[in-house]
């Protein structure tokens, strides 16, 4: 395992055509060079969406007026055999349970937090907070890594960031954030026991955001889990031209690994707060809501491209009328 070397990366082959039209046939060239409105680019993912409630909440937590709730208590739960969820209905940290130890990918966002929900919550699932040996910091946001430093003092735990993000915290939040320990590079894996973890740098909602994909199991089958690790896109257009060239290469990413199942690290975002009380209201269920399938999985990708797409070109039609104003 080599933390912080540089690994190249895929993304920069796609960056170049990330906000190219989403026609490709030579017949649509001409119609699709002229600007979509954003929107046109909102119905079409309303379309994709259909009556998918995972779709549509994307649909809804990727709108230019999102609100975001007020949190409150979320009971701790296994939504697999090897992994659980504990938080609050506002943000959530994912424990791997490995045959060697916890990976937590995120720490919620105080000290308190930490001693308050993370360590009771593993208790519940019937883990050992004391196994907790990394803490994936999916990005530098207070919400995410505001327990991280706690759980490395108590336990030992060693914290993960992207390189970029313990830059961000270090400048934004330099009195809640956790000492700078190991750096995430683009591909990285770390395994743990039985788990191995591939991250993949996914920047836009900060510069340094990491999706990882592992391995989960559900009633003793194997099936393959990603967590995207920041959805909410930022307000620089900028930002949200590199979050757009994210989800198309991560989407190529999930295509290859055959990724089925999708989380979020905000369940909110992908109506994953109601996955996981269907699963508690029936714990001995053979289905799982989270293993979404394959070809859905790459279609939560598509709504969420046809969402950036829409919210860059509201930004575009902003400009242009500030631009008219002024002249």
């Amino acid at each position: 395992m080599s933390f912080g070397q540089s690994v190249p990366s895929r993304r920069a082959l796609l960056a170049a055509g990330a906000l190219l039209p989403l026609a490709g046939r030579p017949a649509e060239a001409s119609a699709a060079a002229a600007p979509e409105s954003a929107q046109r680019y909102y119905d079409r993912a309303a379309r994709l969406a259909g009556d998918d409630p995972v779709l549509r909440a994307l649909v809804k937590a990727l709108g230019p007026d999102l609100t975001m709730p007020a949190a409150k208590p979320l009971a701790p739960m296994r939504i697999f055999d090897d992994v659980a969820v504990l938080g609050t209905s506002f943000v959530q940290a994912t424990a791997l349970l490995t045959s060697q130890g916890v990976i937590l990918i995120d720490a919620m966002g105080s000290p308190d937090d930490a001693e308050n929900i993370i360590i009771p919550g593993l208790r519940a699932v019937g883990a050992d907070p004391a196994q907790i040996k990394y803490v994936v910091v999916a990005h530098g946001h207070h919400d995410h890594f505001g327990g991280a430093q706690l759980l490395a003092d108590r336990y030992g735990a060693r914290v993960l960031m992207s390189r970029a993000d313990w830059d961000l915290v270090a400048a934004e939040r330099p009195a809640n954030a956790p000492k700078r320990d190991l750096v995430i590079a683009d591909g990285q894996k770390i395994t743990l026991g039985d788990t191995t973890v591939t991250f993949h740098h996914t920047p836009g909602h900060t510069p340094g955001t990491v999706s990882p994909i592992f391995p989960v199991r559900w009633k003793g089958r194997r099936h393959t889990a990603m967590l995207w690790g920041g959805t909410n896109p930022p307000a620089a257009i900028e930002g949200k031209r590199a979050n757009l060239s994210s989800v198309l290469a991560f989407a190529a990413t999930m295509r290859r690994a055959g990724v089925e199942v999708e989380l979020n690290n905000h369940g909110g975002a992908d109506h994953g707060l109601a996955r996981i009380e269907e699963l508690r209201a029936d714990p001995t269920r053979t289905a799982n809501p989270f293993i979404i399938g394959r070809a859905r999985a790459q279609r939560f990708m598509k709504v969420m491209e046809v969402m950036l797409r829409g919210r860059i070109a509201q930004d575009q039609e902003a400009g242009s009328g500030q631009a008219r104003r002024g002249s």
